[in-house]
């Protein structure tokens, strides 16, 4: 009696093509560690860095190694208020990884949206959102946040807002010229023939199959949301102070730089460089799997 052999899940095959990257796989490693490290911030802290009760104004700006008043040991020093730079790193991983992910999800969902509408319906449509859509790639993204960030005042849902504007144009134009691509394929006709209606045919049939080129558009744009967010809290137009984002700890300790203490700015620079380049690793790696034509 013969058998047939099964076929691989298309997970199990991405998987294991993913695999084969060492870079890659060392770079998701690294990153989960990082999201584990934010995610178990309370029980892997010696301090809450941003509870005032908890901090001690005589251990302020103490080099790396230096034993506080609350008798525990501040391994990466500590900054001008005094707080633990260990805790204040990884509390910080936190919020850059929060305004990030939400400000490449929202802005995904609204570009995507627009880019398959355009795409998929044409004429006068698609010529209104796409004029748009590229006024606004005429300009920096970097320059446009910091305008709507300027505008909208420092907060966590300001600065989202102000990224996501941002942003969403390069998620819209990807999502068009995917559409585009699709719109002329049979199944798209074989839809069209049925009582379906053009929404449910564009959002149910054609915006799944205009994913691949997304997903590496959302893991870029990912990481230049955390750079945006880190750019804009050192020109003090970002976070609040009681926000303790990698770049509001970048910013803060900016101005003790030339006096020596290098610490209270260089470990959070390396956090946040370390947590930009792994993501692009992982999206670098990602966009070779989608389209193999682009394979190293």
């Amino acid at each position: 009696m013969s058998t047939q052999p099964v076929a691989a899940s298309p997970w199990r095959m991405f998987a294991s093509e993913f695999a084969e990257s060492r870079v890659a796989v060392v770079a998701l490693t690294v990153l989960c560690l990082i999201v584990l490290l934010a995610i178990a911030a309370p029980l892997i802290t010696p301090q809450n860095p941003y509870d005032l009760a908890s901090l001690v104004l005589t251990d302020a700006r103490r080099p790396p190694g230096h034993v506080g008043s609350r008798g525990f040991t501040h391994w990466l020093g500590t900054d001008a208020q005094g707080r633990d730079l260990y805790s204040a790193i990884v509390y910080g991983l936190r919020i850059s990884l929060q305004v990030g992910l939400m400000a490449g999800a929202i802005a995904f969902s609204i570009g995507a949206s627009l880019g398959t509408l355009a795409g998929f319906v044409g004429g006068r449509i698609e010529a209104l959102i796409m004029r748009i859509i590229d006024l606004q790639l005429a300009f920096p993204a970097i320059l446009l946040a910091l305008v709507l960030a300027a505008l909208l005042g420092q907060g966590k849902w300001q600065l989202i807002a102000a990224l996501v504007t941002a942003q969403y144009a390069y998620f819209a134009r990807t999502a068009h010229g995917a559409a585009t691509a699709e719109r002329s394929k049979d199944y798209v006709e074989a839809a069209l023939s049925t009582p379906l209606s053009l929404a449910r045919v564009a959002f149910r049939h054609v915006l799944p199959n205009c994913l691949p080129p997304l997903i590496v558009v959302a893991t870029v744009q990912v990481a230049n949301s955390i750079a945006l967010e880190a750019t804009l809290s050192l020109l003090g137009l970002g976070l609040r102070v009681t926000e303790p984002s990698l770049g509001m700890l970048i910013a803060n300790g900016f101005q003790f730089m030339l006096s020596g203490r290098y610490w209270i700015s260089m470990y959070p620079g390396v956090a946040l460089i370390v947590l930009i380049v792994v993501i692009n690793l992982v999206g670098d790696q990602i966009r070779d799997q989608l389209n193999p034509r682009l394979k190293r």
